[in-house]
Parts: C-alpha cells; structure tokens; sequence
C-alpha cells in the first residue's frame, strides 16, 4: 500500500478521537506535521521512500483539526499528547518521532518528557529551542497567513525560489499531494492559523530553556534535515549550538528551504534510514 491510497484510521482516546494513516512495515516513525498542515500535506514519494526503507510509517492529524476531534492548539506542550496516546494506543515500542517545522517543535518537547518510547528523533526545517542567532524573515508571515496558498506561495514558503532545480522539485511535489482525491483531510482553518502566528517575527518561536536543557542531556539520536535558505526557521540557529548538543547531526541541502524532504525525498529517507540504522542511543555517562 502507498501513501496516496492509505486509509483513513482513527483511535479514540481521552476524549477525542485521533485520525492516522499507516503504511509499511519494520521500525516505527511518527511524523508530526507543520503548521496549517493536515494528513494530505506530506509527499507521498517521501512516505513510500521511508516505508521502502524499512519503515512503519504513521501520519496523523492533531486534536481538533482535519479529521481529528477534540481541542486544536498550536501550543507544542499539549500538541505533544496526541503522539503520545497514538503511540500508548498502537501500542508502538523503540518509536523515531519526527516532525516537520511546528511539528518539529513537538518532536523536541516529545524528546524531552518522552525519552524512554524513542530511539531517535528526526526533524525538518524547524528550530532549535531557546535563544536564536537568526531571525525569521517578514516574508514567511505574510505569506503563511494568506486564506489560501497557490503554488507560488509554497514555492515561497518550502523551496528556494531563486532554483530553477528547487522551483521543478516543487512542481513534482505539489502534484504528486495533489494525486490523492478520496477521503481528504480538511484544511486547518484560516482564522485558527492566523491566531497563531507571531506578532513579533524578531522573536524565537520557541522560547523553551527546560527543552534546550534536556536536548543538551539527552541520549536520543537527533537528526535535523534543513534547507539552506529555510525562511522561517533558519538552519544557521542549529549551527550556532554546534558542541553543545551532544546528539545531533545536521544535514543541510543546497538551494532548499523550509521542505527539503518534498525536494529531496528519496535521498532524504534513504539518510534517515543510514542514521536510525548506524547511530545508536549512547550511555548518560558517554555524553
């Protein structure tokens, strides 16, 4: 089974009920998604790339947006229950939690409160916690904050507008999303999205010092994939912890930006794959 024609399953759970998608088999990966994002707004070819690679692949929606009930927030220390009950529920055991900018953020709270279900966790284009040495720019948030984004917007928003190369990956993106035309996930309301996006883009989105102390403690492998040129969540603010997070690896793509798993999906699977399988979680006193 793809990703493009997985079914649409569904837990209930304290109260709401969690919609999910599963393919693959092997090892699981719980992938958080990104702000304004749904099950529909990951790449199909970076799914099946991750299930071919030994995977069990789950997406899911958050409480009280696309097909989930519940309460919606966009706070990442109660985002992060959903995860938790799915994986409580699944009854999943040496999980990677990943996620992808927003849900990046909750990959890294996860890891914090969550250590002992994880083996590794996998981020894209997010941003480490606590001060930043580079700020968003304007651009993300006008155009995140649009009521409907077109394409052009996404080239903006997840590629490198200035790449021919990153302009035709986004093409193929969109269209391969585009593929799935039954049992759709509803998009996050406009008037949600924008109550939720930064007054002050100078400010760090993710002011968390206790999440900063504990990747600085932790013995979870991190994996941070970043584009070169990610708008929102600048991949120079990782670089600038360089010898103080003891477990994590950077992989940075050239002419990308805030979705370089969409550009380079195959490629991007196949490193996660070489990480999960080759770094292993290291004793406290290794660290």
């Amino acid at each position: 089974m793809s990703a493009i024609d997985a079914p649409n399953q569904f837990i209930e759970t304290n109260g709401r009920r969690l919609a999910y998608r599963s393919i693959g088999e092997g090892k699981p990966i719980v992938l958080c998604t990104r702000f304004r994002g749904n099950l529909d707004c990951w790449d199909p070819a970076f799914l099946d790339a991750l299930a071919a690679a030994g995977f069990r692949v789950i997406t899911f929606d958050y409480s009280g947006l696309g097909l989930s009930t519940g309460t919606a927030s966009y706070n990442p220390f109660v985002m992060v229950n959903d995860p938790r009950d799915l994986i409580e529920v699944l009854s999943l055991r040496d999980v990677v939690i990943a996620g992808w900018s927003l849900g990046g953020i909750v990959a890294q709270v996860f890891v914090a409160q969550h250590a002992a279900h994880v083996s590794h966790a996998v981020l894209f284009g997010t941003t480490p916690p606590g001060p930043i040495v580079k700020p968003a720019e304007p651009l993300f948030f006008t155009t995140a904050g649009r009521e409907v984004n077109d394409f052009e917007d996404e080239v903006i928003l997840f590629f490198e507008p200035r790449s021919a190369e990153s302009r035709a990956a986004a093409r193929r993106s969109a269209d391969r999303i585009a593929g799935r035309t039954s049992g759709r996930s509803p998009a996050v309301p406009v008037e949600f999205a924008r109550a939720n996006l930064a007054g002050d883009p100078s400010a760090p989105i993710f002011p968390a010092l206790p999440v900063l102390a504990a990747l600085r403690a932790t013995t979870v492998p991190i994996l941070h994939v970043g584009g070169d040129h990610d708008i929102i969540f600048p991949v120079e603010n990782w670089y600038a912890l360089n010898q103080s997070l003891p477990t994590v690896q950077l992989l940075t793509y050239p002419s990308a930006g805030h979705g370089p798993h969409h550009q380079h999906p195959e490629a991007t699977a196949e490193h996660i794959a070489t990480f999960v399988r080759t770094t292993a979680r290291k004793p406290a006193a290794a660290l």
